[in-house]
């Protein structure tokens, strides 16, 4: 599968980047007739490709059952300088690789860092163990240190009745050689099937960040905060509506005076409790004003709401896994479940910017400052379409072209980017748009849902406030309040 530094998995390269040999098996590419299938490109899924998985046949001839007596092996021709380099970067730079057999991962180290053969010894054990505690050399930790590689591989296959449970990687110590020019390393792969009880459906399990699961959730101390936080809410909602009743109902006499649909009576009772609004109050006719960039605004706002669905949307899928399959058994089946979910999800992104707009559309007509409302919305339903996708794209462009530069198996095939192209245009695209016809004619005819009316000129805001009442206060207050509590 890949080859690259334990301390960042992002930096993967093909397996045959290093100078490993062929096995000599029927599969070698020189064999006769040339039908051998050594580094023949496995079937991809899009999640696959974007997962930056790039499985090649590994050219080992491995049957089921079937134990050699003799280990498959194959030796290098000497090693130019330039291929000593890489094993000798690989190795002290922590190198592993990474197989697949039976869709299970197992992983290996390139090599040791180690003073001279004959003054070292080290207990055989799994590699995924050895991992756990590989430590970065820093230069003057290498000064009498040399590259040896491991060119002994143990692979022992467990399996329960004619499934495929567990495989296990191990390297010999006593394999390992010094990789230097002139160098022929001899390497070879023995296989064992042992036979074991564990069942198939739990496989999986030790691969598990069983540190992270062994931990109980205490669903009585969540469900109690939830429900706290839940009161603490109502209550919060049952005061200010109290307090603002009033208000509110001032606030539609006030404008429908303006419009001349009161009567008497109910002119003499506000007149008589008429109240001098201050602080806060005195900008109620300008809160729901529309920003100056309604159609970024509402774009923001419906990409926001899709984000929203999608995340939902992935959290379900993962909890359903034992419906469909645990989404950790599947390569890249969490990145094809997201595609999916984004593509299906445009719709709402649609329809919540749409509903924004119309929603606030009035306040921007009322102030003049508009060039029709069939341009703004056109511009919404254009925005909505693009923005997310556009800033996806510029992202991935660049690391796709960092990836490219320096030839790690991260870089997206074009026909990956032309299937996602197909998916945006002919899915994403036509259910975004509908979404934001239905979002602009939904309630079409009812009354705003704005408790009060906005004022046609805005009220203008003093320059002149304390250091609490800017900006530069403001959000670093309002951040420390939610987060510190």
């Amino acid at each position: 599968n890949k080859v690259g530094p334990y301390a960042n998995p992002q930096e993967a390269y093909e397996y045959y980047k290093l100078p490993y040999c062929a096995p000599d098996t029927q599969h070698h590419p020189d064999s006769p007739g040339g039908a051998g299938r050594w580094n023949e490109w496995k079937v991809h899924t899009m999640g696959e490709h974007l997962g930056g998985h790039a499985l090649r046949h590994s050219g080992h001839d491995i049957l089921f059952l079937e134990t050699k007596s003799d280990a498959e092996k194959c030796t290098t021709k000497p090693l130019t300088a330039e291929q000593a380099k890489q094993f000798s970067k690989a190795v002290q730079h922590r190198w592993f690789y990474q197989m697949y057999l039976d869709d299970l991962p197992v992983w290996g180290m390139v090599g040791e860092m180690l003073p001279k053969k004959d003054t070292f010894s080290l207990k055989e054990k799994d590699d995924l163990e050895r991992l756990d505690h590989m430590q970065e050399l820093n230069d003057e930790d290498i000064a009498n240190l040399h590259p040896y590689v491991y060119t002994n591989r143990n692979l022992v296959i467990s399996y329960n009745k004619d499934q495929i449970v567990k495989v296990d990687l191990t390297s010999d110590p006593k394999s390992l050689e010094e990789a230097k020019e002139g160098a022929k390393l001899e390497f070879s792969l023995h296989v064992q099937f042992v036979e074991t009880n564990e069942e198939f459906h739990s496989r999986f399990d030790r691969y598990l960040d069983h540190e992270f699961f062994k931990h109980p959730i205490h669903w009585f101390s969540v469900f109690n905060s939830f429900m706290m936080v839940l009161f603490l809410m109502g209550l919060v909602a049952l005061i200010l509506l109290r307090t603002l009743k009033k208000d509110y109902a001032r606030y539609g006499l006030i404008h429908d005076m303006e419009d001349g649909d009161v009567d008497d009576d109910e002119k003499e009772a506000m007149l008589h409790d008429k109240v001098e609004d201050a602080g806060w109050k005195q900008v109620h006719g300008d809160v729901f004003r529309a920003p100056s960039l309604l159609p970024l605004f509402a774009a923001l706002m419906g990409t926001g709401w899709q984000l929203v669905i999608l995340t939902l949307g992935i959290i379900l899928f993962a909890v359903l896994g034992p419906l469909h399959g645990e989404v950790h058994e599947e390569r890249g089946e969490v990145l094809q479940a997201t595609l999916i979910c984004y593509a299906f999800s445009s719709i709402v992104s649609g329809y919540m910017s749409g509903k924004f707009f119309k929603e606030y559309y009035p306040t921007v007509a009322r102030s003049g400052k508009t060039a029709g409302q069939a341009n703004l919305w056109q511009a919404t339903m254009g925005l909505t379409v693009v923005l997310l996708p556009t800033v996806t794209v510029l992202i991935c462009s660049f690391l796709n072209g960092v990836s490219l530069v320096y030839g790690t198996i991260n870089t997206i095939p074009f026909s990956v980017i032309l299937k996602l192209f197909f998916l945006w245009v002919f899915v994403s695209v036509p259910l975004c748009v509908v979404g934001t016809l239905l979002g602009r004619h939904a309630n079409k005819g009812s009354a705003s849902s704005f408790p009060c009316r906005v004022n046609a000129i805005p009220r203008p805001i003093p320059e002149d406030v304390p250091w609490y009442g800017k900006p530069s206060g403001l959000i670093p207050l309002a951040g420390l309040l939610s987060f510190g509590s």
